[in-house]
């Protein structure tokens, strides 16, 4: 599977996903905040409510003992521009202008892994 930004949520039950993974290209983080933790819950609950998925009611069934298995897939490409904007946040711009701050901040990053 390919990832051109944003999150994404694996369950590792086996605790072999990182091996899986080009962690050139992505962080592997833990989910430690409580509202990304009821997000990703909801996104399974809605998941199962809509397919009827046994996998996913298992999975809800099961919530405690299995949220400290999911690992988010962060694209570092997509977290340095999140932890800009963020910060372009905090010094009072509005939502366009730090999204552009962070672009022209960033557009030259030689750290960048996409690319051009």
């Amino acid at each position: 599977a390919g990832m051109s930004g944003g999150l994404a949520y694996v369950l590792d039950e086996h605790g072999t996903f990182a091996e899986s993974c080009n962690l050139e290209m992505v962080h592997l983080e833990s989910l430690t905040e409580e509202q990304e933790i009821h997000d990703v819950e909801e996104m399974i609950r809605r998941h199962a409510d809509y397919t009827d998925s046994n996998r996913a009611w298992k999975i809800l069934a099961k919530w405690k003992d299995v949220v400290s298995q999911f690992v988010k897939v962060y694209p570092k490409d997509f977290k340095r521009m999140t932890e800009s904007i963020d910060s372009a946040l905090k010094l009072g711009l509005e939502k366009n202008d730090a999204e552009l701050q962070a672009f022209y901040q960033n557009k030259g990053e030689k750290a960048r892994v996409a690319g051009n």
